[in-house]
């Protein structure tokens, strides 16, 4: 892993548990994972895989009974799990923001989406609310949005969810954060406005230098957008390496099986699925999380967790079939 210096940030060796009458219960089991200023990271995996839970922890936004266990969140040179309420307050929505996965439920439905966006140069900035909502246009404008005007007065169920998203945006956007955590960000968009909205991500994200965590559970997506893949499974980081590197020699059984279900242009016949599916928490038992659904599980698979280790430069897998 990088130094401090190289990566804005640094999560080593993150523990979450769910907090259950009876038992506690791993979410997620010894995350390490770091994001170089202006990098652009993917996070892959299944639905219930652990990704929006590390985005959340990342923001300190976990509630019970989720609960973080261990580990340190270091951004910027502080472990925000050492920060107070009030300190971590300051870092959200101004030095990291988020894209949540669906802009209907995440914007006020009783606020106008031009004091959405300013809103945020109201609470960081000592600013008059006309400077406020002037800047809030000029954002609107950057990602896009035509007839600002309309828009600015609108309430989010006026807007369609591209028009939304990209509103949502803007709201990331507003003051200049350096890192952008963007979780299923395309999720309510149709195919070709998927396109435009990671063509314009990728733009801003390029023109303010930011560092960007997407997650998602489409290949197409990392494809387009990503220079390094996360691949996580049952809280815990199973391969990651680069984009190219991924696609052209994966390593881990569940990787292959994710990549080989993408349907491809001009196959005939059933498409190949990964048997199965991703248990509830408490059913993952011991051992590798995807044991049960794997066609190459050894006995040790049943015994303990697969170290994620280095198998070549810059790419690292998580499986026994690799030896310890």
């Amino acid at each position: 892993m990088a130094n401090t210096f190289d990566n804005i940030l640094e999560i080593k060796e993150l523990n979450v548990n769910l907090e259950k009458k009876d038992r506690t219960i791993g979410a997620l089991k010894g995350i390490n994972l770091a994001i170089k200023k202006g990098e652009r990271v993917a996070l892959v995996g299944e639905s219930g895989s652990g990704k929006t839970m590390l985005s959340l922890s990342i923001l300190k936004l976990l509630e019970p009974p989720l609960k973080i266990e261990s580990g340190e969140i270091v951004f910027k040179g502080r472990d925000l799990l050492k920060l107070k309420e009030k300190d971590i307050e300051k870092i959200r929505g101004k030095e990291i923001s988020m894209i949540f996965q669906e802009p209907l439920t995440a914007l006020n439905p009783v606020l106008t989406i031009g004091f959405q966006v300013a809103e945020p140069f109201l609470i960081h900035q000592n600013i008059s609310k006309k400077e406020a909502f002037e800047n809030a246009e000029r954002l609107l404008k950057m990602v896009s949005i035509r007839d600002v005007k309309r828009v600015m007065k609108s309430y989010p169920h006026q807007l369609s969810g591209g028009m939304r998203q990209r509103a949502m945006i803007a709201m990331a956007l507003a003051l200049n954060p350096d890192l952008l955590l963007a979780d299923e960000p395309t999720t309510a968009l149709d195919v070709t406005l998927q396109s435009q909205f990671l063509d314009l991500l990728k733009n801003l994200q390029k023109k303010f230098s930011l560092s960007l965590l997407i997650i998602t559970h489409d290949f197409g997506v990392v494809a387009e957008i990503a220079e390094r893949v996360v691949v996580l499974y049952g809280g815990m980081v199973f391969e990651e390496a680069g984009v190219e590197n991924l696609f052209d020699n994966p390593l881990q059984p569940y990787t292959k099986s994710l990549l080989s279900s993408i349907p491809k242009r001009g196959t005939r016949g059933r498409l190949k699925t990964i048997r199965g599916q991703v248990p509830p928490l408490e059913k993952f038992g011991s051992g590798c999380p995807f044991k049960d659904r794997c066609d190459f599980a050894l006995d040790e698979c049943s015994k303990s967790l697969p170290p994620l280790k280095e198998r070549e430069s810059g790419h690292k897998v998580a499986c026994f079939l690799y030896g310890v």
